[in-house]
């Protein structure tokens, strides 16, 4: 039986993210695991002119922080069943690196990310942080993809 002590559930609030959190609750009652939830804040930077390049508006981005990190504790009094371990990161910068980093610096067992099943121009233009994290991860990765096929139930 494999050992899993640790998960990271990237979450961005969306519900194929709240879809791989059930996943992760499942997951946790199974092998005794906690898990770790992650949010991560995409710096906000706007033009200012063309003499003094971009600006980044760090106030914006301790209150985005601020409201992302209540948002998860919510998630986890209202969804997290007694008895499983949870917590909340919020993180700043490229989601695929601080998702990677986090599960580094945690020594994550496994990770469980959504899909949101981007195809096309739309992929070749953003690329899939699911992708990227399937690839770069420092250990087994969960993708969860929307379908009327489960085995977690609502």
């Amino acid at each position: 039986m494999p050992r899993i002590h640790r998960i990271v559930v990237p979450i961005d609030f969306s519900d194929y993210s709240k879809e791989a959190f059930r996943y992760a609750i499942e997951f946790a009652q199974t092998f005794n695991a906690s898990i770790v939830l992650v949010y991560v804040v995409e710096p906000v930077v706007y033009p200012s002119d063309f003499s003094f390049g971009q600006i980044a508006l760090p106030s914006m981005d301790q209150e985005l922080r601020d409201h992302s990190l209540e948002q998860l504790q919510k998630m986890i009094q209202n969804d997290v069943p007694e008895g499983i371990s949870a917590s909340g990161a919020v993180r700043s910068g490229k989601p695929f690196v601080e998702i990677i980093k986090l599960s580094k610096e945690i020594e994550a067992d496994l990770i469980i990310i959504a899909t949101h099943g981007h195809s096309g121009i739309e992929h070749v233009l953003f690329g899939s942080t699911a992708e990227k994290v399937v690839r770069k991860a420092p250990c087994p990765v969960l993708s969860i993809r929307s379908s009327d096929r489960t085995f977690v139930m609502p």
